[in-house]
């Protein structure tokens, strides 16, 4: 089982070292089934946009900061 865990997470790597950011926290709300991304600790987001597919860009100065995405258990694989 955990063998299996560990090849999830290492698929994902090539696609994370692709992320501009050289720090990303990942907090998955399960209750609230919400998934929030951070580039930068502590944030102070000053805008944001709501995606079409309820995703929720945050953003500092015009700079990406975090990323929440909604209903995060029902997306499927791309």
């Amino acid at each position: 089982m955990a063998q299996i865990e560990v090849e999830k997470i290492l698929a994902l790597v090539p696609d994370l070292l692709k992320v501009p950011s050289k720090k990303i926290w990942v907090t998955h709300d399960k209750d609230a089934d919400v998934l929030y991304i951070n580039f930068k600790k502590p944030s102070h987001t000053d805008n944001s946009e709501l995606t079409d597919d309820d995703v929720i860009i945050r953003y500092e100065k015009e700079k990406i900061v975090g990323i929440t995405v909604l209903n995060a258990s029902k997306r499927k694989a791309r």
